[in-house]
């Protein structure tokens, strides 16, 4: 309770959306990246595709899941800030890697398009409050 009051707080832009849509567009796209990361991996895991193509696959699952515990739990938006910043970069490179690496595996940059968007939607708003609250 103690981190939705903090949250509840802070001062948002007017486009921000209700808090309830974060959860609901989450588990969509968590289905989304379960699917299409865990085929990448497979694929990287059977040595159908090298190695190297699953390295921005993994470090954007590493930085999409510290945002929260940096957020909410360290409640410092800058860090958010920064870490959504390298979410967005490393899903770019992950899109960019796997459309060269692996033609037959192109739907899955199709299938992100919604996570991208989302997630570059999210940057922009992280970054207005951490700056409307600096």
């Amino acid at each position: 309770m103690e981190t939705y009051s903090w949250y509840s707080q802070l001062i948002k832009p007017t486009w921000a959306p209700p808090s309830w849509l974060f959860g609901l567009v989450w588990t969509v796209l968590y289905a989304i990246i379960a699917v299409t990361f865990g085929t990448v991996f497979y694929k990287v895991f059977t040595k159908q595709n090298p190695w190297i193509v699953a390295v921005p696959f993994a470090l954007n699952l590493f930085f999409n899941f510290a945002f929260t515990p940096i957020q909410f739990g360290l409640k410092n938006n800058l860090l958010a800030s920064i870490d959504i910043l390298l979410v967005i970069g490393t899903l770019v490179w992950a899109l960019i890697a796997i459309w060269h690496a692996s033609p037959e595996l192109r739907w899955v940059v199709y299938a992100n398009i919604p996570y991208l968007l989302w997630g570059i939607f999210a940057t922009f708003l992280q970054l207005t409050i951490t700056f409307l609250n600096r």
